[in-house]
């Protein structure tokens, strides 16, 4: 796992400028990341949400991706980014283990816990992995909201930062309510 942050930086402000030019996305909320240490996690609409994402913050956000990515030519960009390869066929313990380690030295670590993009199937049931994450790290999670199509030269595309929530022992239930959260924002 490598933690280039140069690259990050260089990569961020174009990827920031491209989508503020392409997209124009609505941005609310950004007042909910506010914790070091935190966990964002939310409905994962496209490929393009990971983009979005690094263009709403200066932080560097260290994201959870499927090991696919980590084919060439693209793993020489990926594997420089602080990006967290995951094999979505198993309980992916070596993830779960790089994922800590940013938690535990104050980082930001995005989670889709829906493990794929949802192609207009709505919101799909969410894997444990972030509540999971939370608890064991005593990291905050901010849950976030995507609505729209990413369409070009429109303001169709928006994402919502939501109050930061903690996770108690009861993973399950937390989960359910995790999805719950979001579920009710992509209503509203």
């Amino acid at each position: 796992m490598s933690d280039n942050k140069i690259l990050y930086r260089i990569i961020r402000p174009i990827i920031r400028i491209i989508f503020k030019i392409l997209y124009r996305p609505k941005i609310k909320g950004l007042d909910n990341i506010t914790d070091k240490r935190l966990i964002l996690a939310g409905n994962h609409t496209s490929i393009l949400d990971c983009l979005l994402l690094m263009s709403c913050t200066k932080r560097s956000i260290h994201f959870l991706a499927k090991k696919e990515l980590w084919k060439f030519p693209q793993s020489l960009i990926f594997a420089h980014m602080g990006l967290i390869p995951v094999d979505r066929s198993v309980h992916d313990k070596n993830a779960l283990k790089y994922a800590y380690e940013y938690l535990n030295n104050e980082a930001l670590v995005l989670v889709f816990p829906e493990g794929t993009t949802e192609k207009n199937r709505g919101l799909m049931p969410f894997k444990i992995g972030a509540v999971k994450m939370s608890y064991e790290t005593n990291s905050k999670i901010t849950p976030f909201v995507i609505k729209g199509k990413y369409k070009i030269f429109h303001k169709s595309i928006s994402i919502e930062f939501l109050k930061q929530i903690s996770i108690n022992n009861n993973l399950s239930e937390e989960n359910d309510n995790l999805r719950n959260i979001i579920k009710e924002r992509l209503k509203g």
